[in-house]
Formats: C-alpha cells, structure tokens, sequence
C-alpha cells in the first residue's frame, strides 16, 4: 500500500540534499539561501543535485529577499525562471505573490502556474502573509494550485495549528495543506495526534562548523549576528526520526 504521508525536506546545497534523501525524505524543496528563508537556486546547483541523487526537486522560485510584492519586471523574471527548470526537468514549482493589500496576486499567480506546463504549483509562505487565508485558499484552489505550504499564519506550525485544522476543512481534500515552521519529530508526533494533515516540510538543519583554520577577526562577511564559520546543513537523523513517525503512522 502506498504511504499516504509525504516528507518534503528544504535543502540549499549537494550536501544538505544527500542528507535529506539519507533520511527518508520523499522529495526536496530546492532553494538558495535558506538561512533568509529561501531564493531561487542557481541551475548549476539543480544540476549538480539531479546527477547526485535519485529524488524528486520542487524548486522554490522566488527573486529576492524581502516581501512578496513584485514589480512587472520581478513577475517577468520568475516566469523565466519557472520555464527554466521547467526544460530541465524539475518535478515541481514553489512559489507565491501578494498585492499590497495583502490579497494574493491572483493575475501574477495565474501566469505563474500557466507557465509551470502542468508541473504541479506549491503556493510557499507567502500564504502566511495574506490577509485572508480562506479566501487564498478557495484562490488557489481555482487556479489549479496543488498544495499550500503553511504553518498556519503563526511562527511554527504548532502555535497555527487551530487554523491548520480550520484550512483542512476548507480545503476538502481538493488542495494539499504542507505544514511547515518548526517540523521536527515533536511536532509531528502532535500534528499527527490532532490533525488529519499528511504533509510535512522540514529543513532538519543543524550548524557545521567551518572548515576554515584561519580566521580574520576584524572583518565579517556574513549576516548580522551570524558567524559564516557556521554553516547549515540538513541532518539525516531529524529527517529520519519524522520518517519513522510518518511509517509508523500509515501502518
């Protein structure tokens, strides 16, 4: 019997990506930059990552930092993008766009999804930003969106989770609701108890400590706050300790 549960790691890198599919994950978010929540990755690192392991990749595409409001050009730019990875043979597209009343930008979104070609479409977290998430939602579902990524419109998953159960039963088995934020095996373990939801997004990400011997005290190249000595990574074993929840479950 197939298992009903689906386990999406989000992963920035060929190592992060061989980790996650170490662990049980059934397919990859690809991004760049996860540490400032995700861009569009580079085709190179898809690549690299397609020849490195056997595992289906939904790329998030989305242009830059910051809010969802895009410009004509930005919108341009992403359906460029989307009909990249399209060619190259990505299994899915991530992304999403508001306007400036918080609406969901169902004109962009549209074309959005017209250019995926029949790749299933994950409206991202841009979803936790709307206004009205039942309005997105009933929006999404007429555009011919496969799944919402949400943690419910809170900071992780576990503080959303009444309006997880609310979007469930909205949605009515027509559109996926993918809980993220804060997904680990704790998590599941309650989101299985209490919920109906059988898709799960993780990073599973633990700190690497830097390769680097020498290190120059008086010049910092990464984020406030952030030490580029301290790199992130997927571990095997978060992914893995969901994985075992997840099978447990559907048997």
């Amino acid at each position: 019997m197939k298992n009903p549960y689906i386990l999406e790691c989000c992963v920035d890198s060929v190592a992060s990506a061989v980790c996650a599919k170490e662990g049980g994950a059934d397919r990859l978010e690809l991004c760049s930059n996860l540490v400032i929540g995700g861009t569009t990755p580079t085709m190179a690192l898809y690549e690299e990552i397609r020849k490195t392991v056997d595992i289906r990749i939904h790329v998030l595409i989305r242009p830059r930092f910051g809010d969802f409001l895009y410009s004509q050009q930005e919108a341009s730019l992403i359906c460029r993008e989307i009909e990249a990875f399209r060619q190259a043979g990505a299994d899915g597209i991530v992304v999403g766009s508001l306007q400036a009343d918080g609406s969901l930008h169902t004109g962009q979104m549209e074309q959005f999804v017209q250019q995926a070609g029949g790749l299933p479409v994950t409206l991202h977290r841009a979803f936790d930003m709307c206004r009205d998430p039942f309005k997105a939602l009933e929006q999404a579902k007429d555009l011919g969106i496969c799944t919402i990524l949400t943690s419910g419109q809170a900071p992780s998953c576990l503080v959303g989770l009444p309006l997880l159960q609310k979007l469930l039963c909205a949605a009515k088995d027509k559109i996926t609701i993918l809980a993220g934020a804060g997904i680990d095996a704790h998590a599941v373990e309650i989101l299985l108890a209490q919920t109906r939801l059988t898709a799960f997004h993780m990073s599973g990400k633990k700190i690497v400590e830097s390769g680097m011997r020498y290190r120059n005290p008086a010049v910092s190249m990464g984020l406030p706050g952030m030490s580029e000595y301290e790199l992130w990574q997927t571990d095997p074993q978060k992914v893995q300790a969901v994985r075992r929840l997840l099978d447990s479950a559907a048997s």
